[in-house]
């Protein structure tokens, strides 16, 4: 499998090329020379499958011939070493829990299997010292799932940028915790400024021997195993006669477009919807016709706060940059912190279900979708676990929840981070780590 640049300015890369570079030279996203449907056979067998086989068939044409097949099944078995269940909310409205993994957060998957694959690609250069620096911005969940999938891995360095003040205690508890391969680096500014330092990063030749790569979904590793899920969910839905919307709550858009993905390789979906909070540029592009980013504000969903989504040049290109075909399929809705609240309520009192704030907009999504739009099967994704924004949730719905093991692991380890504000202070850094 090659990959191109949506910049169209850079050679095609191979498969190991587009997960070591991350970006290309010419600062545009890979993506994939072409995509493959699956055999209707396949379709029909989902709920027959189990769900290593499904993934595997859905990434090994990404991958190539790039990592062999038995390696592949490995990467694939040990991403996927949790459950990922279907709840219904509502009659005909479903949460697909993501949060079921080490850091609780949908980006265990993503991370694990980029994590062995560069494991794999990095296996010669164990021996003569040779390194990779995995350089990540996050708005909160990335960095855990990062740190956590990356730990330990040989030939593998990991540098955390986040937003100082934004992001929740549990988060940053989880990618300042770990030690050994892992630095974390605490930004003055918001999440936008934590990837425009890490974009700057990739493109500097100031820092070329330092063999920088991206965990962010901007990198083809990170982004393509989100396609598991949506397989995931149609496959436990009882009823697959109806027609299915997915409602995602977005931020940086990489699991959304790996949902129209999965659509693109023939798991059946009607419409997918992508609500954010106010951070809105994706909502006001659909309406206008302009896409116009802007600078990030924090909210209460702060995984969301992103105000240049990287992900959506993506979604654009698999609708061939044609708006009135995108808008055929796609719909984007923004929800202020009050309207996050009333909905995290309302879950709770109608189903006892306890919703994070990414969720409950996930939901507003979907609720906004199906009042012109009845009669449809619709699933929201609950991305991460409601303990990673406890006093939000606790304060909103006037209960107390319970603290997984997996987080009771950080609870009581001392934060380690170091401080920077601007790109000369994050290159100072890699210069002289070793």
């Amino acid at each position: 499998m090659n990959y191109n640049s949506l910049n169209h300015k850079s050679k095609t890369a191979s498969f190991r090329e587009a997960v070591i570079r991350g970006l290309a030279p010419d600062k545009g996203l890979y993506f994939p020379e072409s995509v493959t449907a699956l055999d209707t056979a396949s379709i029909k067998a989902l709920e027959n499958l189990p769900d290593e086989e499904i993934a595997y068939r859905a990434i090994k044409q990404f991958a190539g011939d790039e990592i062999p097949e038995g390696e592949l099944r490995n990467i694939v078995r040990e991403t996927l070493s949790f459950e990922f269940p279907l709840r219904e909310i509502e009659d005909n409205v479903y949460a697909l829990e993501l949060f079921h993994g080490p850091t609780m957060a949908f980006k265990d998957v993503g991370a694990r299997f980029m994590a062995r694959c560069l494991g794999y690609f990095n296996r010669n250069k164990k021996q003569d010292g040779g390194k990779v620096n995995v350089l990540v911005a996050t708005s909160g969940d990335t960095g855990g799932a990062v740190a956590s999938g990356f730990l330990g891995v040989k030939g593998v360095n990991v540098v955390i940028l986040y937003p100082k003040g934004k992001v929740s205690d549990i988060q940053e508890r989880q990618l300042t915790t770990l030690g050994q391969n892992i630095t974390a680096l605490e930004v003055n500014g918001t999440f936008d400024d934590c990837q425009d330092m890490v974009k700057t990063a990739f493109l500097d030749e100031g820092l070329r021997e330092k063999n920088l790569t991206s965990a962010n979904s901007i990198n083809v590793a990170r982004w393509l195993p989100q396609m598991f899920y949506f397989f995931f969910a149609y496959k436990q839905l009882k009823d697959k006669n109806k027609d299915v919307v997915f409602a995602v709550p977005s931020g940086n858009f990489g699991n959304i477009c790996a949902g129209i993905m999965a659509h693109r390789l023939g798991m059946p979906a009607y419409h997918f919807v992508a609500a954010t909070n106010i951070n809105d540029t994706v909502p006001q592009y659909l309406k206008s016709g302009v896409y116009s980013p802007k600078p990030s504000q924090q909210t209460i969903s702060n995984a969301m706060d992103v105000g240049n989504p990287s992900n959506f040049v993506r979604i654009q290109h698999l609708f061939d940059n044609d708006l009135d075909e995108l808008k055929a399929r796609f719909s984007s809705y923004s929800f202020t912190d009050e309207a996050t609240r009333d909905a995290m309520s309302r879950i709770y009192e109608k189903s006892g279900y306890i919703a994070d704030p990414h969720g409950a907009v996930g939901y507003l999504g979907l609720k906004e979708y199906l009042k012109d739009n009845p009669g449809k099967t619709g699933i929201f994704l609950e991305t991460a676990h409601p303990v990673k924004f406890l006093d939000i949730v606790e304060e909103t719905l006037g209960v107390n929840v319970a603290i997984p093991e997996q987080i009771k692991a950080v609870m009581g380890k001392d934060k380690v981070k170091l401080n920077i504000s601007n790109y000369e202070e994050l290159k100072r850094f890699l210069l002289e780590k070793e």
